[in-house]
């Protein structure tokens, strides 16, 4: 059954398809102004917070040690042990540990512990005008996704898609979070040697750089936590997901008018996503990727260092980027913090 609808779209010419759907209106927030939290400073206090999976202590302790080396103090959120089920809490319990440190003028900024499953689930509990008027940073990645495009789009807050407390704190990722969130630097993100990513439509283009996690923000589409994607730099990344379910979610951003309104996409780290199981026949990744992204005509590429991998990028959601998919540069026209 699979088998048999993927090649009648293929015999259809999917390239063809992508270049004719009509762009209907989608549940996008009113967008608020921009608003840049203050930049963080040797001494000041992280936050942890959980609003997704389960921890344990041991987390917990290396993400001390972690904040420690870049100068910082820690505060635990009250519910960051909590456990249930697959969640790290309840829903109520996990918004409000957000809401908390928000409010909290003691707290600087807030990191996430881990991603997994659960931010969806919370976007109605949080006070985004708390959020917005308590202006902080606040990063992570994988599940963050929906917490980063839910805060930007409801309360103008640029968020930071980057390392999770539990991520490998490495010199080049601990790197991009000091020049980033520590010296207010507008960075030039450029892939380390040896990994060069694959043009898929070249060109220069700027706006404002929107994404994350591709499987989470296509959970989001149709909801009112979702930011007006009117020329923006869409970024996203995936990890093991197979090839077909990439272009299933691609087509759903497709169909639901997202790719027509981008002036510039990145396909970042598709990590573990393999063809599919022995013998059944299947599109590559570049295939998806040229079929859907290539008759947009914008400015593409494949392979930045964003994702679930060792070396990554710290990605300011909401500022102002140019971007140059010839070279896979993402250059930032501002300082991300205030």
């Amino acid at each position: 059954m699979f088998w048999n609808r993927r090649h009648f779209l293929t015999l259809c010419g999917l390239s063809a398809i992508a270049s004719v759907i009509p762009t209907p209106t989608i549940a996008t927030a009113n967008p608020p102004s921009i608003v840049k939290p203050p930049r963080l400073k040797v001494g000041d206090t992280v936050g942890l917070i959980n609003p997704s999976s389960p921890i344990e202590q041991a987390d917990i302790d290396y993400a001390r040690k972690e904040l420690a080396a870049l100068g910082l103090n820690v505060k635990l959120g009250t519910h960051l042990l909590d456990e249930y089920g697959y969640l790290a809490g309840q829903d109520a319990d996990r918004a409000a540990d957000v809401n908390a440190m928000f409010a909290d003028r003691s707290v600087q900024a807030l990191l996430t512990m881990r991603g997994g499953w659960g931010c969806n689930r919370i976007l109605p509990l949080l006070n985004y005008d708390l959020i917005r008027t308590n202006p902080k940073i606040i990063m992570g990645y994988s599940d963050i996704t929906s917490l980063l495009l839910a805060i930007y789009a409801r309360s103008g807050i640029i968020t930071f898609h980057g390392p999770v407390a539990t991520s490998t704190w490495n010199p080049f990722s601990v790197n991009y979070v000091q020049r980033l969130l520590l010296d207010a630097e507008p960075v030039r993100m450029q892939n380390p040697p040896l990994t060069r990513p694959q043009t898929i439509t070249g060109g220069k283009a700027r706006g404002q750089l929107v994404g994350g996690n591709l499987s989470v923000l296509c959970a989001m589409v149709g909801s009112d936590y979702l930011p007006d994607w009117e020329n923006k730099i869409l970024f996203v990344e995936e990890v093991g997901e197979d090839i077909y379910r990439v272009d299933r979610m691609l087509t759903q951003l497709k169909l639901a008018g997202v790719l027509d309104k981008i002036s510039g996409f990145i396909f970042a780290e598709c990590t573990r996503c393999e063809a599919g199981e022995g013998d059944e026949p299947s599109l590559s990744l570049p295939q998806v990727l040229s079929d859907w992204i290539r008759p947009l005509g914008i400015p593409a590429w494949y392979g930045s260092a964003i994702g679930h991998i060792r070396d990554k990028f710290t990605v300011p959601v909401g500022v102002e980027v140019e971007i140059d998919a010839n070279q896979g540069i993402i250059q930032l026209l501002e300082p991300a913090v205030g």
